[in-house]
């Protein structure tokens, strides 16, 4: 029995005979030969760098992380290869979009802005008057709650520590 997908796409591809060809011959394109390149050296990058990790943590780690590695088994050389690959896309990423972390100054100026305005009573009648202070509550709970749920998965459990 035939499906209807199979004749639609066969009936696409006679009516758009210049897609086909265009897809035949991407491979010819420069920006996508430049893009297998550059994905090409972020992956050598990438495996230089999973190199030097295995070898600065067998340097830290010494027998222990001999122990570890023997544990790990067959997981170990992916593990770390994944890693690596993570560090080089953050890295990359950081440095494409210009990222920095912010300036301590920058810090204190937000937090100092923050705690007067908590402070100030005539904010706080402000937040009643105009109605936002259920919107600040729930975002409050909000924030209480990922706390709760990251408690619970540091813990490993529910409620309390597994003691032996």
């Amino acid at each position: 029995m035939r499906s209807a997908l199979p004749s639609t796409l066969l009936r696409q591809s006679v009516r758009r005979p210049a897609l086909r060809t265009q897809r035949r011959f991407a491979s010819s394109n420069p920006t996508q030969e430049a893009a297998q390149k550059k994905a090409q050296d972020a992956l050598a990058n990438a495996q230089v760098g999973a190199e030097k990790l295995l070898a600065s943590v067998k340097k830290i780690l010494g027998p222990v992380g001999e122990k570890a590695g023997q544990l790990l088994g067959s997981y170990k050389e992916p593990l770390v290869y994944n890693a690596s690959v993570a560090r080089e896309v953050v890295k990359q990423i950081y440095h494409a979009e210009r990222l920095s972390p912010p300036s301590l100054a920058t810090v204190r100026e937000a937090y100092a802005e923050l705690w007067s305005q908590v402070s100030n009573p005539a904010a706080l009648r402000q937040l009643v008057q105009s109605g936002q202070l259920a919107q600040v509550g729930i975002y409050g709970l909000q924030a209480y709650g990922i706390f709760k749920i990251g408690e619970i998965i540091g813990r490993r459990s529910l409620v309390g520590y597994k003691i032996q």
